[in-house]
């Protein structure tokens, strides 16, 4: 028996398949940007949903090459925000035979959480507080063995890209708006998060992968070398630097994933503010999120 989890995100699309122990047979991603232009329209682009949907058409066939038993899939900010997502979830649900969830964001939260902390040895201690840096939201979740203290933020790359950087490449009264922007949402998360018990910061999602891979030197997808590997404060401040004074066309040479370059600064630019303002000095880097406790949630 094998189970499998799909989380439709406001910047990409995964997949993931297991075995009935949870063994890893399929690990998949593309960039089809289904939130793009919804923070400033508020609907889903219908050339966002048809990349989506064709995406999911190709993961329709290996949830059928490897006879998946139990499905779950989920979506997440960009529909939550939208107006019209039921168009998107009512053609998904002709191609998948199941209408996907709308997940709110503490769940998304909880099943990020669980995703990145279940292969966390003892190397890495308690508390965690746990980041997701998605396309149209972050969460940020602290806990032992479970969540204790959760909020999901409306930031994101995709969002941030879209509201404040235009130029290209992006121009310093770009940057500096969407650092203020982030500064001021991190308030809450100050107000709602005792940032200061975690022992272990972990960091998840495309956004800080890519970052990690650029700071490894990495010139192909080895999440052997990336997963659990250390991020410091100074690295993301380098990255950061490198991938801000790029234009987009130098971006896509520069990243693993080239469909990231018009919406990684908006994520780093995330990444670097809330380390700042949060006095985050490094982070472990997790490659399971929130699509490894969606399928462990079927097991």
């Amino acid at each position: 028996m094998s189970v499998a989890a799909i989380d439709i995100g406001t910047n990409s699309v995964r997949l993931l398949i297991t075995d009935a122990a949870g063994n890893e047979l399929v690990r998949l991603m593309q960039v089809t940007r289904l939130g793009q232009s919804v923070d400033v329209t508020g609907e889903l682009h219908p050339d966002a949903i048809a990349r989506t949907n064709g995406v999911l058409r190709t993961y329709k066939a290996e949830l059928a090459r490897h006879a998946v038993s139990r499905l779950r899939a989920t979506a997440t900010s960009a529909a939550r925000d939208a107006r019209n997502s039921a168009v998107f979830f009512d053609e998904a649900e002709q191609i998948l035979g199941q209408r996907p969830e709308l997940l709110p964001g503490e769940e998304e939260a909880e099943l990020s959480f669980r995703g990145a902390t279940s292969s966390l040895t003892a190397k890495f201690p308690g508390p965690y507080l746990v980041i997701d840096i998605g396309g149209g939201s972050t969460e940020f979740v602290l806990g032992e063995r479970a969540p204790e203290q959760l909020i999901s933020t409306n930031m994101g790359c995709v969002r941030m890209a879209e509201r404040h950087l235009r130029s290209d490449p992006h121009t310093a009264a770009e940057l500096e708006a969407c650092f203020a922007d982030v500064r001021g949402i991190l308030q809450t998360v100050k107000q709602t998060v005792d940032v200061q018990r975690a022992r272990t910061v972990v960091g998840l999602a495309g956004t800080i992968t890519s970052i990690a891979y650029l700071h490894l030197g990495l010139t192909q997808y080895d999440p052997a070398r990336s997963n659990h590997t250390k991020l410091t404060r100074a690295a993301v401040e380098s990255v950061f630097a490198q991938l801000s004074a790029a234009d987009v066309a130098t971006r896509r040479k520069l990243l693993l994933e080239p469909k990231r370059a018009e919406v990684i600064v908006g994520g780093a630019a995330v990444l670097l503010t809330l380390m700042r303002e949060l006095s985050i000095d490094e982070l472990v880097v997790s490659e399971a999120d929130i699509l490894d406790g969606l399928a462990a949630s079927l097991r």
